[in-house]
């Protein structure tokens, strides 16, 4: 089993203030987190500078990933780093992950910056159900969400700095190999969960 972030931003965003090598820092001190979703903002470079950081490090697993703007909404994208080809519309993006073979998931759909209803649109892999950002009222929805739709749930801290990671994170019934880790997602053997008393070194 892993506990992965699933969602995290590097200074790579515009909004976020986490370098990649206080995040792989953090992540090798953290006494049972051992895996994350690098997903900055349409772009893949903080992704490609954390695996670089990391692969001292052989202990834990670094998820390339994107978190897509789009008009209507965000959505993660994790298994590639590749920047979709515009334009960044909710089809495009979904039919872009079947091409590259990455999982489409809908970020924090009740929060700002949400897809909301319109997930129960089209067909995304998961659901991110549990998001540091998010309220827990909005958390809660998305989990109704997650349940009505029979989809997966997944959680990240949504970190933009240092304080804000490991808040919230996803319990995955896999190796650290990627691609069973994607599978493992996809089919559901997740569990979504809040660190209480977060610990930041």
């Amino acid at each position: 089993m892993i506990r992965a972030d699933l969602h995290i931003h590097t200074i790579f965003s515009n909004d976020s203030s986490i370098h990649p090598k206080i995040l792989v820092e953090q992540l090798i001190a953290h006494p049972y987190i051992n895996a994350i979703a690098v997903t900055d903002h349409n772009t893949g470079k903080g992704y490609y500078k954390v695996r670089e950081l990391a692969t001292a490090y052989p202990d834990v697993l670094i998820i390339p990933g994107i978190e897509v703007s789009t008009v209507h909404g965000d959505i993660l994208l994790l298994g590639s780093a590749e920047v979709p080809p515009e334009p960044w519309t909710i089809e495009n993006i979904l039919d872009f992950a079947k091409e590259v073979g990455c999982l489409a998931i809908a970020a924090h759909p009740y929060r700002q910056f949400g897809l909301g209803d319109l997930v129960r649109n089209y067909k995304f892999d998961a659901i991110e159900t549990l998001n540091g950002g998010s309220s827990p009222q909005s958390n809660a929805m998305a989990g109704e969400l997650a349940k009505s739709m029979g989809l997966p749930g997944v959680a990240g801290s949504d970190a933009h700095s240092p304080q804000e990671l490991w808040t919230a994170y996803t319990e995955v019934q896999a190796s650290m190999d990627l691609d069973e880790v994607l599978r493992a997602i996809k089919m559901g053997k997740t569990r979504t969960l809040i660190a209480k008393n977060s610990i930041h070194f």
